[in-house]
């Protein structure tokens, strides 16, 4: 039986990922996270997408993107193809790395981007990997928090200008709106002040 065609048009924004083989482990290091990031890098700037949001986690990976021109499927086949055989000649394995293909959910609406974006950055929290979310460093999280520099590929004005036009106001904003879910979903005793997510 055929597998029904994604609906990937160019324009669209989706919440792409794709997890380990039964849920194994697909990074063993940081050195494998480096070279997957590397690689998703070269994707975007070849597919010209916007990445508003990632995570690695352990035997999976989200992002969201934006594909003005298109090339989801390509993109994807390449990132996962290319990292899959890098990892296993790495490792020493010949087994599949990746279950089913990747997923992908369509997001249609700015506030579906937002709450995604957020969904995204806050998995190893809710996972155990992290109290919060600016302790995993290997998300989008702490570029868009103002808490390092961004991989020359990702762009955190992308997300942060749906927030405010300006820099600084769009920082306390977006920390802001994270730091609501850790205090509503229960992930943090208390909510901090406005001083304290405004540094």
């Amino acid at each position: 039986m055929s597998r029904p065609p994604r609906n990937a048009y160019p324009g669209g924004y989706f919440h792409v990922g794709t997890r380990g083989n039964n849920k194994q482990v697909i990074y063993l290091d940081g050195t494998d996270r480096y070279w997957f990031l590397e690689m998703l890098g070269k994707a975007v700037v070849r597919y010209e997408w916007s990445v508003y949001s990632y995570c690695l986690m352990t035997n999976h990976y989200h992002a969201v993107v934006h594909i003005p021109e298109g090339g989801l499927s390509e993109g994807m086949c390449e990132l996962n193809g290319g990292y899959a055989r890098w990892s296993n000649m790495r490792h020493g394995r010949c087994d599949h790395l990746f279950g089913r293909r990747f997923s992908s959910r369509e997001i249609t609406t700015e506030e579906y981007l937002l709450e995604t974006c957020r969904y995204v950055v806050l998995n190893p929290v809710r996972a155990g990997l992290a109290k919060r979310p600016e302790e995993w460093i290997w998300s989008s999280h702490r570029a868009c928090a103002g808490l390092e520099y961004p991989l020359p590929w990702f762009k955190p004005k992308t997300l942060l200008q749906l927030f405010s036009q300006r820099p600084q106001q769009a920082v306390a904003q977006y920390r802001r709106f994270v730091e609501n879910a850790l205090v509503e979903e229960g992930l943090v005793p208390v909510p901090v002040t406005e001083d304290e997510v405004a540094r």
